[in-house]
C-alpha cells in the first residue's frame, strides 16, 4: 500500500454518442459525510475530456465515501444532442468509497440516453 498523502482521484468524460471526449463538461466533487454532502470542488473537463488537475491529491486526499456530480445535460445541450424535455440523463451522480491511499480513476462513458463508469488506472 502506498504511503499517506499519495493518493490522488482522477477523471475522464468520454462522449459514446460521437467517439470523442467530452470538453467542457462541469464536474462537482462531494464528500459524504453521514446524510451530508460537503463540496470540496468543481471543476470543466479539458479538451481531452480530463480535469486538468487531480481532484483530490497530497493532503486532501483521504479514504471515506465520495460523490462525483456530472452536468451531464447541459454538456449534451451545449454541444447540440437533440434531448426530450426532460431530458433522460440531466445530471448523473456516481457515488464510491477509497479506501487506500492509491490512484482512483473514476471515468464517465456517456451518451443522451446512457452511461456507465468503472475504476479505472
Amino acid at each position: 500500500m502506498a504511503n499517506a498523502g499519495s493518493g490522488r482521484l482522477t477523471t475522464h468524460v468520454l462522449d459514446t454518442a460521437i467517439g470523442k471526449p467530452a470538453a467542457g463538461l462541469a464536474i462537482s466533487l462531494y464528500r459524504i459525510e453521514g446524510e451530508t454532502r460537503v463540496h470540496l470542488k468543481s471543476a470543466i473537463t479539458n479538451a481531452d475530456g480530463r480535469c486538468d488537475a487531480p481532484l483530490l491529491e497530497a493532503e486532501s486526499f483521504a479514504p471515506g465515501e465520495y460523490e462525483l456530480v456530472f452536468s451531464a445535460g447541459d454538456y449534451l445541450r451545449a454541444r447540440g444532442a437533440e434531448l426530450p424535455n426532460p431530458p433522460f440523463l440531466d445530471v448523473v451522480p456516481i457515488r464510491f468509497g477509497i479506501s487506500e491511499h492509491a490512484h482512483y480513476h473514476v471515468p464517465l462513458l456517456l451518451s443522451p440516453f446512457g452511461y456507465s463508469t468503472y475504476r479505472g488506472s
